[in-house]
C-alpha cells in the first residue's frame, strides 16, 4: 500500500497530501480581519483569541481538497514546494458574496442534539461553528430558546488576503493518514496507526471512543482512506484495559488485616510475658507464704519465755531447795530446844 509517486521537485498536484504554512487575512469594510494562520506570532500581532490547546506550524493539507474554497485551492495546486507566495482573492473567488437567505432560526432544542454539542467540550457562544444537515454554519445570536445560525462563510463578501508555503509532501502512509483524520476529525495526534501491506489499523484514543463527533467523521474519514491509500483493510480498534485501581485496592486489604492482626499481637502476651505474669503470680503466694516468716520471732520470744523441761525441772529444783533449807532450819530449832 503506497500513495502515488509526488514530482520529485516540488510541484504539487491535486491529491498530494503536504505540510502547508499560510496566513489569511480578510479586507473589507474599512478594516483587515485575521482568518486562520499557522504563525502564534502572526496570531499575538492580529490580537486575536487564541483557543486553548491550540497547535502552531505547519499542517497537513490535501491538495485540491474541500479545507479552502475552490479558487484557493486551485492556487495551491501547482505551487513549488519550499516556496513562499502570495495571492489575493475578489469575494467571489474566495468565500462568496453574502446571502441574507442563509440566515436561519433553529430551537435550542435542535442545537443541543447536534454532535458537536454532545462533545466533553462543547462550547455554545456567538461565532460558534455548527453543522446541520451536512451545512457548516456560524452562531450570529442566540437567547435561551433560540439559536441564529449564518450559513453564509464567515469572510463572504470581503476580499481575501493569502500566503502560502507548501513546506514538503507527506509520503508515508501512516503520516498521510494521520494527515486525512486530522483534517476531518481532528486530534490526529492521539491516534495510534501502523499500516501492514495492504492493511491500515487505526487505535482510537480513549476520548474518542465515545465521542459523537468521532463517530459522525468515522465514515469520511474511512472514505478518505480508502481513496488516498487505496488499502485493501481498514481496521478501527477499541481497546479497553481493565483499571489497575481496582487490584490495588485489593491488595490493600490484605495489608490492613496484617495491621490489625499486628495490633492484636502486640496485645496479646508473649510466652515469656506470660510466665512472668505467672511468676509474677507465685511471688504474691511466695509474700503471702512468708508472711508466718515475720510472725515466727513472736513464737520465738514466746519459746524463750516458756520453759523447757530442763528449767522447768530446775525451777521445780528449786523450789524443792526452799523447802529443804525451810525444814532444815525447823529441825535445828528443836534440837537446840
Amino acid at each position: 500500500m503506497s500513495p502515488e509517486t509526488a514530482h520529485p521537485h516540488g510541484v504539487t498536484k491535486s491529491g498530494d497530501m503536504v505540510r502547508l504554512e499560510y496566513d489569511l487575512w480578510a479586507e473589507g469594510g474599512g478594516k483587515t480581519e485575521l482568518v486562520d494562520t499557522t504563525h502564534q506570532e502572526v496570531a499575538q500581532e492580529a490580537k486575536v483569541q487564541i483557543p486553548d490547546g491550540a497547535k502552531w506550524g505547519p499542517r497537513p493539507h490535501l491538495v485540491g481538497g474541500e479545507y479552502f474554497p475552490g479558487a484557493i485551492e486551485a492556487a495551491i495546486t501547482g505551487a513549488k514546494v519550499g516556496e513562499e507566495f502570495e495571492r489575493e482573492f475578489a469575494p467571489a473567488d474566495a468565500f462568496g458574496e453574502r446571502d441574507p437567505n442563509l440566515i436561519e432560526l433553529f430551537s435550542m432544542h435542535e442545537i443541543s442534539r447536534l454532535p458537536e454539542m454532545r462533545r466533553d467540550d462543547a462550547h455554545l457562544d456567538i461565532g460558534t461553528v455548527l453543522t446541520i444537515e451536512g451545512r457548516r454554519g456560524r452562531v450570529v445570536t442566540l437567547t435561551a430558546a433560540r439559536v441564529r445560525v449564518d450559513f453564509n462563510p464567515p469572510y463572504s463578501g470581503r476580499k481575501v488576503k493569502a500566503k502560502f508555503k507548501v513546506v514538503d509532501r507527506i509520503t508515508d502512509p501512516v503520516d498521510q493518514a494521520r494527515g486525512i483524520v486530522e483534517l476531518t476529525y481532528g486530534r490526529g495526534s492521539e491516534f495510534h496507526i501502523e499500516s501492514h501491506e495492504k492493511s491500515l489499523t487505526l487505535k482510537i484514543p480513549d476520548r474518542s471512543k465515545f465521542d459523537i463527533s468521532w463517530m459522525a467523521a468515522k465514515p469520511r474519514v474511512i472514505d478518505r482512506l480508502r481513496s488516498q491509500l487505496h488499502p485493501e483493510t481498514i481496521r478501527i480498534v477499541e481497546e479497553y484495559v481493565t483499571p489497575k485501581a481496582e487490584k490495588s485496592e485489593a491488595k490493600d486489604e490484605p495489608k490492613e488485616s496484617s495491621a490489625k492482626a499486628k495490633d492484636a499481637a502486640d496485645a496479646e502476651p508473649t510466652k515469656e510475658e506470660h510466665h512472668a505474669h505467672a511468676g509474677g503470680k507465685s511471688g504474691t503466694k511466695s509474700e503471702v507464704k512468708d508472711e508466718p516468716k515475720e510472725t515466727h520471732p513472736k513464737g520465738k520470744d514466746a519459746a524463750e519465755a516458756e520453759p523447757t523441761p530442763e528449767g522447768h525441772h530446775a525451777h521445780a529444783g528449786g523450789k524443792s531447795g526452799a523447802k529443804s533449807e525451810k525444814h532444815a532450819e525447823k529441825a535445828g530449832s528443836e534440837k537446840d530446844a
